[in-house]
């Protein structure tokens, strides 16, 4: 076993209007026990608003740390009542694993599904509507505490109680807290880039997104 965490809550949603949103949203999703059936395109009965900008393989299933609500709720006491568990969209509460465990391109054994780590999730105005503030969106990219997609490698079913087990590591150098400044355009060496953008298990937006970085940055040097 290379890292294990538990589902601590397992949710899903449908689109319902959110203010502050055009499109409806499925940002609060609920709390069910389980199984639910799990494929390509995430978990049987979650929908996504914005198929633009959410849903699809590469970010199929998200999961985000228990240990990062408490962290929400000292850093923005005035909104501590929502900031629990769900209160960043997420279909997997995880208890035990986090963004400096957990890293880019590891494959997950989940109830009887196979994940794999995608990508980091980037905040959007959506998170700060359902919070009420666009101070959340700058504080998770300065925190990191982002979460993470999952591809579905293997059908399945998810159960909340079940393991969240790092099975595979292609990356070990690259844990997620590792990732989420290069992200943001806060660090990165050109070294670095170009790793990254052939890493893997990266999703191909990211490894695009940073080769096309790193021939900005060569570019400059010429």
């Amino acid at each position: 076993m290379i890292a294990s965490g538990i589902i601590a809550q397992l949710r899903i949603g449908t689109p319902q209007p959110l203010a502050g949103v055009r499109l409806p949203s499925a940002y609060w999703r609920q709390s069910v026990a389980g199984p639910i059936a799990v494929g390509e395109l995430g978990l049987a009965g979650d929908r996504v608003g914005n198929t633009k900008v959410h849903g699809g393989p590469e970010k199929a299933v998200y999961a985000y740390p228990l240990s990062g609500h408490a962290a929400w709720a000292r850093d923005f006491p005035a909104i501590a009542d929502r900031l629990g568990p769900g209160a960043m969209g997420e279909n997997l509460v995880v208890d035990g694993l986090d963004e400096a465990s957990v890293h880019l391109g590891d494959i997950i054994r989940c109830g009887t599904a196979t994940l794999q780590v995608a990508q980091i999730r980037e905040p959007c105005s959506t998170l700060a509507a359902a919070l009420g503030t666009p101070a959340v969106v700058k504080a998770m990219v300065k925190s990191g505490r982002c979460g993470w997609y999952c591809r579905v490698l293997e059908a399945g079913e998810i159960a909340a109680g079940d393991a969240h087990e790092v099975i595979e590591r292609p990356n070990p150098a690259w844990p997620i807290n590792r990732f989420t400044p290069i992200a943001a355009g806060t660090a990165g060496t050109q070294g670095e880039l170009a790793e990254l953008a052939e890493l893997a298990g990266l999703s191909a937006y990211w490894r695009l997104k940073l080769a096309r970085r790193l021939q900005e940055q060569q570019r400059a040097l010429t």
